[in-house]
This record gives C-alpha cells, structure tokens and sequence, in this order.
C-alpha cells in the first residue's frame, strides 16, 4: 500500500482530474521548479505541448484553462472558482502571462499552447500514456532552459517523465499494515483482528509526517504546491486523520449544495441544463408519498455534484472529477436515510471513507483509474465499487462483505466506455454518477444478504477490468472520437 487516502480524496476544481486537475499542478511543480533552479527571472516564454487525450478532449475539459492557471501559480485545491474567468480574460486579452505572479512573458495560446491530437508522447521502452504534455521554457535567445514531461495518470495524480520510467519515492514509503491486494488487505487484517477501516486509519497515521502528502485543510486556506499545514497540532494522530477527513466530507456537503441550489445552463455548448435543482424541489414536495424516494435522492445528490463539477466548481476527486458524485451520494445516503445517533453515524462515515479508500488504492496500484486509460469502468465503476464497500463498513458490515460488495459493484460496470460528447463531462457522465451510487447500494445490500463464500474474487475483478481496458479501442478512451460522442452528431 502505497497510496494515501488524501491522494485519493483530493479537493480541486472541475471539470476534470485527469484533464483539469492534473495539467494543474504539472504547470505548478513546472514554475516552482523554474524558481527554484534561478531560472524563472532568465525565462522569456513558455511553451505547452498536450498529446493524445488531453489534445482530443482538452479543450471540453478544460486543460487549456488549468494550464493557464498552474502557469500564474494556482493550484486546485485554493484557486478561487469565482476568480477564474477574471484570470484567464486579462492573460488572453493582454496576451501576457505572469508565471506564479511574478515574471510577466507573452502567451499567446497558438503559438505557446499547441494541442497534438494525432499523436501520444512516445517513451522510449514502456507504452506510451494518453496523457502527455510536455513543458518547455526558452530565454530572449530561444535558448531551452528547462524541459519537462509529465503524464496526467487519473485522479489528479501526475508523473514527470524520470519518476515513470525509474522507481518513484512513492514505493518507498513505509507503514504497518502493507498490501498489494485484495487478499493481502483481508489476511493482513485477519491476521491483526482489524477492520479494514482500522487498518487503513493505522496506515495513514504513519503517512502523517509524509511530505509528499498533502492533508486536507478548509477550503481558502494558505497552501504551498502540494504541501498544506496539518490540523492542529494539539490533536492526537488519529484525531488529526479523521478530522482532515471531515473537512473532506464538508467539501463535499458544499458542492452538492450548490449543485442543487443552482440553476441554469452548464457552459461548454451543448446547452445542457442543471437538473438536480429541479428533481430536489420535486422530491421535497412529493417524495413522502414514494417509498423509493431515497433512492431518488441519491440520484439528486450525485448528479448535483457532477452538474456543479462540469460547471468548474469546487469538488472532491473520489477517485476522479468525472465520478466525484458517487462517494458523497452514498454518504449522504448514509447520514440522512439510516437510522442512528449522530455520534455513531460520524463514526460510520469515517469507516466509510476509510474503507472506500481502501478499495480505491487497490484499484490505483493495480489497474488505473483514467478513463483515458481504460475507459470509464476506471472511474464511474471503480466509484461504485469503492462505495458499494465503504457502505458496507459504515453498515458495520464485515471485510468479507466489504470485498465482496466492491467485487459485486465493478463486476457490472466492466467494459464501460468514456465517450464524452463534445468532449465534455457532462453526457453520459452525469446521469453516470447517478446509475453508480444507485449500482453501490445494491451491491452492498447483494453482499450484506448473502453468506458464505462467492466464486469470483475483488482481484480477480480488478485484473479483468484492467485487461478489459487495455483491450479497450483508444477511440472508446476519453477522446470524444467513438460511441455516444460521435454519434450524437447523427441524431
């Protein structure tokens, strides 16, 4: 286990985490790099080369406008979603660029932002990854001071070129209860009599100090590229673990809000129209009568949040942008449909993110979760399965039923395409988020029902999801070129 719940569980901004979020912090770590090396005062332009899917789909996701912003020295997670349009409009009126607000060079977004769709960045000896770019700064002469490559690998998480092709720090990192697989996670906490919510919580208490890690904080508060101030240094570890993972839960109530109290149409052209505003005034006047009202409700909650992703607001990857609905659909589902204390239900909401992190890092260090990589089974399914176990835990449910629940919820959600229309997260991607959290309470209420052993293991079906998407035709991968996004064009 080599991933952090924090790294999974990431505040940024829509509408894209491999596209948006990622792009983001490479063009930050680029500048910082640059000011760090003496080379930012001597850098007289910059130039921005984006292969495969963030050329095809870049534009609807907006890799251009994340790249613009990590260029003045923005990050995701503090960036202010009501600043951003003000931002972009003064750097392509002027024409002038001011990296990490300081060193003032011209950018004009043809000559310095060029989109390669008809080809991936080539590595020499390992495949070429769909999400490629490459940073490059000249001085007066043209002369390269730096280059930089990095790969926007999904979630937010990015590579550069060396940790790629060389063994990254990441797998360095030590903690008390490693695992590799679904079945290391089950023995390891067998073997210790620990939940898996326990035995992740013990991990990330020994990635505290890890500063490559950044703990969630409130949103607007001071921030450095990927490196934040921990909670308050008075609490105990465990304290500080579990209130950082509340500050992630009231992100998310935040987001879902706004997706539900906001109106109007969502940009990018296809006219789509906010629906989770609507569905909630309908549930509250009407969903008294309906004994399957909670479950519209999920479908509300999830699509309130990826409405307000694709609106470019403020969300939490869970794993990625393109699923950020399902994780808080189900927790909401949680703490308003579920009997309980308040009390017993905060501490079933930590089980749940515990435990959903948990599923999700088996699923990040064993498979992928870009859709530019494998499809939207990597991200919708990989959701749906991490909360289909994570509600599991907070039901109290046991590890099996939690195994068997995330294997139950990827199992029917295997070979899903990511075909967005006009390359934006919005078609199928929204009412997508809605079928997932649906799809997640099913499967645990399949799992927590049955008993005894099942025939197919949560390994087994993350080593087939990840077969399915490298089997999977490019076209079919994130770049708006096969499926509902070309077809749409006929209708």
């Amino acid at each position: 286990m080599n991933t952090s719940l924090f790294e999974l569980f990431k505040i940024g901004i829509g509408p894209s985490s491999s596209h948006t979020v990622g792009p983001m912090r490479a063009a930050l770590r680029f500048v910082h790099a640059l000011d760090s090396a003496n080379l930012l005062n001597r850098t007289a332009s910059v130039v921005v080369d984006l292969y495969g899917s963030l050329a095809l789909t870049g534009i609807g996701h907006g890799t251009d406008r994340a790249i613009l912003l990590g260029l003045l020295g923005e990050a995701p997670d503090t960036v202010d979603p009501a600043q951003i349009e003000t931002k972009l409009t003064a750097i392509r009126t002027t024409g002038t660029l001011n990296l990490l607000g300081r060193k003032a060079i011209p950018f004009l977004e043809p000559r310095h932002l060029l989109f390669h769709r008809d080809q991936m960045y080539p590595t020499p000896g390992i495949v070429s990854h769909p999400n490629g770019m490459r940073f490059t700064a000249l001085d007066e002469a043209d002369t390269i001071l730096s280059e930089e490559i990095f790969y926007s690998i999904g979630g937010g998480f990015i590579v550069s070129e060396a940790e790629r092709t060389t063994e990254s720090t990441i797998s360095k990192r030590a903690v008390p209860y490693p695992f590799r697989s679904a079945t290391d996670l089950l023995s390891t906490a067998q073997h210790h009599n620990l939940t898996i919510a326990q035995l992740i919580l013990n991990n990330e208490i020994a990635l505290l100090n890890d500063p490559t890690i950044s703990i969630n904080r409130p949103e607007g508060s001071p921030t450095t590229e990927d490196r934040a101030p921990h909670p308050r240094q008075s609490q105990s570890p465990e304290e500080r673990i579990k209130a950082s993972i509340l500050t992630l839960w009231r992100t998310m109530q935040s987001c879902t809000q706004r997706g539900i109290e906001i109106e109007g149409i969502l940009p990018g052209g296809l006219n789509v129209r906010r629906r989770a505003p609507r569905l909630a005034r309908r549930l509250e006047t009407e969903g008294s009568k309906d004994p399957l009202a909670p479950m519209d409700w999920v479908t509300v909650y999830a699509m309130a949040v990826n409405e307000e992703n694709a609106a470019g607001g403020r969300v939490v990857t869970a794993p990625t942008n393109g699923a950020a609905g399902v994780i808080p659909a189900i927790a909401h589902y949680y703490m308003r449909f579920i009997e309980g204390t308040d009390g017993a239900k905060e501490s079933g909401l930590i089980r749940y993110f515990l435990t959903a992190a948990a599923i999700g890092i088996l699923y990040k260090e064993n498979a992928s979760i870009s859709g530019a990589e494998v499809g939207c089974q990597g991200e919708v399914g990989v959701a749906c399965s991490m909360a289909a176990g994570g509600l599991v835990a907070a039901l109290n449910g046991t590890n099996a039923q939690v195994e068997h629940a995330a294997e139950i919820a990827m199992e029917h959600n295997l070979g899903m395409t990511c075909d967005p229309i006009g390359g934006l997260v919005q078609i199928p991607c929204i009412e997508r988020n809605g079928m997932g959290a649906v799809k997640a309470i099913n499967a645990a209420r399949m799992a927590m029902h049955e008993t005894g052993d099942h025939k197919l293991s949560l390994d087994q079906i993350i080593a087939t999801m990840y077969q399915t998407g490298l089997d999977m035709q490019s076209r079919y991968k994130e770049t708006s070129l096969a499926g509902l996004a070309l077809n749409i064009i006929e209708c």
